[in-house]
Parts: C-alpha cells; sequence; structure tokens
C-alpha cells in the first residue's frame, strides 16, 4: 500500500489557513456574547442558558456535517464545500448578530451563527486526517492552533483596539450595541469570508481511491472493529433497554426539577437525556427491521467507537467544561470581582469588559506562539506528558482569578491558559485520528465533539444555578470550579492508550 505524501510547510500552511477566520468568529462570540446579552437586558444567572444554543448546536451540525463529507466527492472535493457554505453563512450571521434588537433575537443568532461556524469548522479537523500522514498530524493540529490563537488574539481585541486607536465609541444608549462591538463583527465576517476561500483555492484533496490505497497501520483493525454487530468493546448492545433507561432518567429528572421548583436551565439534562433514549430506541427499531440511515449509522458508530476515542471523551469532558465556564464568566467575574460593578451601562463595567477582550487575546496569542513548541515538547516527552503538563498551567491560571486583585497580573493567569488551550486544540485530535479508519474519519471526528458539547451543555445547565445559589450570585467560583476540572482532565490523560 502506498504511503501519503509528505507536505511540505506552505501545504500545511494553506490548508490550515481558514482556521484564521473561523476562530474570528469563534473568539468574537466568546469574547462578546455575554456582553450582548447583558446590554441587551439578562441577568448574570441566566447567561449560561442564553449560550446553550452553542453546544447545542455542535452536538447536531458536527456529526451530521461529518457523516455527509465522507460520503461527499465533487469538483471541490470531500470536505472543501462544507468550509465555503459554513464560511458564507457565517459571515451573514456575524453581521446580523450585533445588531439585534431585543435579547430573543440575539439568542437566536447565536443558534444560527454557531451552527454555521460548525459547517465549516467540522471538515477541517476531518481534513488534517485526510490529508497528513501520522507522522505529521501533530504539526497540521498545531499548525490550526497557530491560526486559531493568531486569529483570536486580533478578533478578541477588537473592541479595545477601535476604542484606543481609532476612537469608536464603546458605550451606548440602554439596550443598544456600542459601535466598537459592531465594527469588530463586521470586520470578523470578512476576514472568515477571505480565509476559509483562501484554503478552499490553495488545496487539494486526495480522491476516494486515493485515501482508500494509503496505508495507516491501525486502519484495517479499526475497520474490523466497526463491523462487528452492535458491540462496545466487545458487549452487544441493547438499544430498547438502553432507551429505556435514558426517557426514564429523563423523566425522572425533569419531574424533580418541577417538584422542588429548581432552576429552568435543568429542564435542559432531564430533556436531553429523554431525546437520546428516543433515539436509541428509533435506531433499535430501525436496525431490527434492516433499515439504516444516517442517524442509524452515527448512533452505531458511536457506540462503536474506538478505545482511545473513548478515554480522550472523559479528558475532552473536564478540559471543555472548565473552558465553558471561562467564557461564560470571566466578564461578569472580572467586572464585579476587580472593578466592582455589575452595571452594564456604567463606565467601569465596559473597562472591565474590554481588558476581557484584551486577556482573550493574550491567551489565544501565548497559544499561537507556543503551538509549535508543543510538538517538540511532545517528542522529548510524549503526547500524553505533554497535554497533562499544559492542563495543569491551564487549571492554575484559572484559579489565579480569585487571587489577583490588579486586572494587569490576569496576564500571568492567561499565559497558564493559553498554553492549556494550545494543548487542547492538537493533542487530543493528533492522538485520536491515529485510531480512526480514513473512511469514517468525518464522522468520528463529528462524534468525537460530543464529548465537547456535552460538558458546555452540562455547564449552560447547571453553572446559573450553582452561581446563584451555592456562589451567591459571585461569578469568580465558575472560574474556580474550571480551574479544578481541568486539572482534572490532566492527569486522566495519563490513563489514555496512544500508540
Amino acid at each position: 500500500m502506498a504511503q501519503k505524501p509528505r507536505l511540505n510547510f506552505w501545504q500545511i500552511w494553506n490548508m490550515s489557513f481558514g482556521f484564521l477566520g473561523i476562530q474570528f468568529g469563534f473568539a468574537l462570540q466568546n469574547a462578546n456574547v455575554s456582553r450582548i446579552f447583558q446590554t441587551l437586558g439578562a441577568d448574570v444567572d441566566a447567561i449560561p442558558i442564553l449560550w446553550v444554543a452553542a453546544p447545542v448546536t455542535g452536538l447536531i451540525i458536527q456529526p451530521i456535517i461529518g457523516h455527509m463529507s465522507d460520503k461527499t466527492w465533487g469538483k471541490l472535493g470531500r470536505r472543501r464545500p462544507y468550509f465555503l457554505i459554513g464560511a458564507i453563512l457565517a459571515s451573514l450571521a456575524l453581521i446580523v448578530m450585533p445588531n439585534s434588537p431585543v435579547l430573543w433575537v440575539a439568542a437566536g443568532m447565536l443558534w444560527i451563527m454557531d451552527a454555521s461556524i460548525n459547517v465549516s469548522m467540522e471538515p477541517f479537523r476531518a481534513f488534517v486526517g485526510d490529508m497528513l500522514s501520522n507522522e505529521q498530524r501533530t504539526a497540521g493540529f498545531a499548525m490550526q492552533s497557530f491560526f486559531i490563537g493568531t486569529g483570536a488574539v486580533i478578533a478578541s481585541a477588537l473592541p479595545y483596539l477601535l476604542t484606543n486607536l481609532f476612537g469608536i465609541s464603546n458605550t451606548a444608549p440602554e439596550m443598544m450595541i456600542p459601535d466598537s462591538v459592531k465594527y469588530s463583527f463586521y470586520i470578523g465576517a470578512s476576514v472568515f469570508f477571505i480565509a476559509v476561500l483562501w484554503t478552499v483555492i490553495s488545496s487539494k484533496e486526495y480522491s476516494p481511491e486515493e485515501l482508500a490505497s494509503f496505508d495507516e497501520g491501525s486502519e484495517s483493525d479499526s475497520n474490523e472493529s466497526l463491523n462487528q454487530s452492535a458491540t462496545i468493546y466487545g458487549k452487544k448492545i441493547n438499544y430498547f433497554r438502553n432507551s429505556l433507561i435514558w426517557i426514564l432518567v429523563g423523566i425522572i429528572s425533569s419531574y424533580i426539577v418541577y417538584h422542588y421548583s429548581l432552576d429552568k436551565e435543568l429542564y435542559v439534562l432531564g430533556v436531553g437525556a429523554a431525546v437520546f433514549g428516543i433515539i436509541q430506541l428509533m435506531t433499535g427499531i430501525m436496525l431490527k427491521n434492516n433499515r439504516s440511515n444516517g442517524m442509524t449509522e452515527i448512533i452505531e458508530d458511536l457506540f462503536h467507537m474506538p478505545k482511545t476515542m473513548g478515554q480522550l471523551a472523559v479528558v475532552q469532558f473536564f478540559s471543555w467544561f472548565a473552558l465553558f465556564a471561562m467564557w461564560i464568566y470571566t466578564v461578569p467575574a472580572v467586572t464585579s470581582h476587580i472593578y466592582g460593578t455589575n452595571d452594564a451601562t456604567s463606565v467601569a463595567y465596559n473597562e472591565g469588559a474590554n481588558w476581557v477582550g484584551v486577556l482573550m487575546s493574550v491567551y489565544n496569542g501565548f497559544a499561537a506562539l507556543i503551538a509549535f513548541l508543543i510538538p517538540v515538547i511532545a517528542k522529548r516527552t510524549n503526547r500524553k506528558i505533554t497535554h497533562l503538563i499544559a492542563l495543569l498551567f491551564g487549571g492554575i491560571g484559572l484559579l489565579s482569578f480569585y487571587v489577583f486583585k490588579n486586572p494587569y497580573m490576569l496576564i500571568i493567569s492567561e499565559i497558564g491558559i493559553g498554553f492549556a488551550w494550545a494543548s487542547i486544540l492538537s493533542m487530543p485530535y493528533a492522538i485520536l485520528t491515529g485510531s480512526l479508519p480514513s473512511n469514517k474519519m468525518g464522522v468520528y471526528m463529528g462524534i468525537f465533539n460530543f464529548f465537547i458539547v456535552i460538558p458546555q451543555i452540562l455547564a449552560a445547565s447547571i453553572l446559573g444555578f450553582i452561581v446563584k445559589d451555592i456562589f451567591g450570585g459571585e461569578a469568580i467560583y465558575a472560574l474556580v470550579l474550571g480551574g479544578i476540572s481541568m486539572i482534572i482532565a490532566g492527569f486522566i490523560t495519563l490513563k489514555v492508550d496512544d500508540k
């Protein structure tokens, strides 16, 4: 069997360049959506449930796009059509988002914007697996980390830069989004489209026949395990029994929320469990009748995931719970804990919110700088030890938000977070792709996203309740909880099989 050709630096650069635009979209979203929600009247404890749009759309969109792209081949190739469609839709959404007149419109636009970004982003992960050999994949994902960090540095700081360098207004009347935020989103829309278009034009893809001819080492083993009938690590799957358990869990948990008048956000967990049970029931019925479609294939692939992927799922869970806590609560934590205000119309609040944008730039900037060092560290140690060290630095960085009272000291915190972010964007994927068959690279990258978005949905569901009723409305403790979660993720990494 043939080996995949070794790509040069500029070929890897071109195939990853689109992530610069994708991260412009995500960074503007992460740094400014909580600010937009608060400006339009959202209470701080209501912000998590508004954010649930982002992970839910990722949960739905990514495996579907991955499954579809695995089966696509045309003039633009396998993954590139989805790059382009997502870029067009996301760019339009970025223009509309900061012009939302009321809160419900902004929440709806978050759904649309995040779905569009996911259409572009999911195939980019599979693209690395398609185009690079196992030896080059760490470098490929590190290149993506570089562009993610670079894009986020600029995008996160745009409102601050537009205000301080160009004198664009950073405040606005009540229920109005400042011009500094609006113009930042307009710039982001342009960069998103142009960067993705560059990758579409400058890169080529291997045909399905070429991919089938390449020797991927573990692929035959992976295909053999995937062809086994309804097993997880050798055990039979009873979809009917599983569906009953999940539906009952959903009904009981929803009843508990209703009976004890708990926060409505917690219904998300019950409804999610019940829906997953119903999907399994539908899958079981279809398979029993020897029928199959995209949904049954995705569910079958989910329950047949390689062992390494299952181990990485736990690492991802704790890592992304921490990140989502940070993205939701950094603005309210910094503005209240350090700047001493929760008034979204005050000068102090908007100065603090802008400073959070700068902090987001710092961690992304450091991630971009260290991205090319991570493969070197991994070569000197191994990928698991590298990820452990990075997550420890990130966890300590989040914990230090509670200790530091001077906003400039938070730059030190962000350096640790940046190290973790660079590793989170590369190491798990580099470990994962070696265990996946090429003909299912897209769908498994989409399924792997489950273990990113499920902790985010959990965070969106319970963090509002925890901050309000346990932490007394003190958002800073959400960052402390995130720091602990990231440290846990680091130590779990040591249990992952990486061959």
